[in-house]
């Protein structure tokens, strides 16, 4: 994996040509920029063995005019999708402060002495709120992440929330304090995504708007997460396994770190083949070769198919597995260490259908895949003991999705 550094505003109004030479001639730069902090695996948690990954990085536009800079951009990110299954996007100052806002409103939350308090933080209509260490399951086994999961945060007396309709309620919010940081957080991340969506589009190849069509009154949500130190659990898991191997379910997803490392994931390899719509990729070769370590870098969120800024299942099912979803797994180092997960997502009732041109080479599910179903069917399986998953199996409201 290389680092590059592509600045599409500076590329802007210049023939393909240019852009691609220019885009080439950062390479360098930007790889001897990033190199002392990806050379030195010291910050991989320990127990851990993979190659140390350096990540292409790229610049947003300002604007998508589609112009021949955007084009070349547009390629850059696709191609590096499809070999490492993963790439980086470096953000503004303004975006840093922001990021540096929402950090400092998780770690004040977290580092609460009264579990009590966070353990109130729940609400039995929707999957927001709070998530124990140890709550949470991959593949069987407790995950020790401990989560605040902010979805659509929506009024009791919106008319969704008063049908009854599945994983829909209010956000439950600790504090103010956690309310804002959270939000503009999330704003800003979602900028990013429809901006990312743009330049996938362009890369693909597909009409203008074929994938931010579904994100109008997107179902984003994000995950704000904390790992204790591996020596420092509760024992409900597996030693040293924060996270067990997975992919994500949506359509984009972008993750933010800070530094104290503990990201793997596994690019796209010849002849290994999941569909999470189909059968879970829970614990997919979690303890095989092939992982590659993801170092904390400054300054920049990931991109990659499915789970943290990743293209999701829905991406794979939409491009017939050009863009696979990327297999990720999180290990606890010897300090704890917070993140972020912002998944930018189509609306709850969207039904995803292949994209112009990728239909001959989808997955066999050709009537399309209701988004709302495969969120719902998620939560299910991640949290069986949750008081919302309790509450939605009891009352049968699974059915108004087709859900059994």
């Amino acid at each position: 994996m290389q680092s590059v550094l592509a600045n599409a505003a500076s590329l802007s109004g210049g023939s393909s040509q240019t852009a691609r030479f220019m885009l080439s001639a950062k390479r360098g730069a930007a790889a001897a920029a990033v190199a002392g902090v990806t050379s030195s695996s010291s910050t991989m948690p320990p127990g851990f063995s993979a190659r140390v990954g350096r990540l292409d990085t790229f610049r947003l536009p300002e604007r998508i005019t589609g112009s021949a800079a955007d084009r070349s951009l547009a390629r850059a990110m696709i191609e590096a999708w499809r070999r490492d299954g993963i790439f980086q996007v470096s953000m503004s100052a303004a975006q840093q402060r922001v990021h540096g806002g929402a950090l400092a409103a998780s770690r004040r939350f977290f580092r609460q002495t009264d579990g009590a308090a966070k353990r109130t933080c729940v609400d039995e209509r929707s999957y927001a709120g709070y998530v124990a260490s140890g709550e949470e399951i991959t593949d069987g086994v407790a995950d020790y992440s401990e989560i605040f999961t902010v979805t659509k945060d929506l009024a009791a007396d919106d008319a969704r929330v008063a049908a009854g309709w599945p994983c829909h309620g209010p956000c439950p919010w600790p504090s103010e304090d956690m309310r804002r940081g959270m939000t503009a957080y999330m704003e800003d991340l979602g900028r990013s995504g429809e901006k990312l969506l743009g330049m996938l589009e362009l890369g693909l190849q597909v009409p203008q708007g074929s994938l931010r069509r579904y994100t109008e009154d997107g179902w984003h949500h994000m995950r704000v997460l904390r790992f204790p130190h591996r020596d420092r659990t509760n024992g409900k898991g597996k030693k040293g396994r924060g996270i067990g191997s997975h992919t994500d379910y949506g359509l984009l997803v972008m993750a933010a770190q800070d530094d104290v490392g503990g990201l793997f994931v596994r690019p796209p390899m010849q002849g290994e083949h999941h569909a999470n719509w189909e059968k879970s990729a829970a614990g997919l070769r979690e303890d095989e070769s092939g992982w590659v370590y993801v170092p904390p870098i400054p300054g920049v969120f990931t991109v990659f198919p499915a789970d943290e800024s990743k293209t999701g299942d829905m991406m794979q099912y939409m491009t017939g597995s050009y863009l696979k979803s990327t297999p990720h797994k999180v290990g606890l180092n010897t300090s704890e260490r917070f993140a972020f997960a912002y998944f930018h997502e189509p609306s709850f009732t969207s039904v995803v259908k292949p994209l112009p041109g990728y239909e001959s080479k989808a997955a066999s599910a050709s009537e399309g895949i209701h988004y709302g179903t495969h969120f719902t069917n998620m939560c299910l399986r991640n949290y069986p003991d949750r008081v919302t998953t309790k509450k939605l199996l009891r009352e049968g409201r699974c059915k108004m999705l087709g859900l059994p």
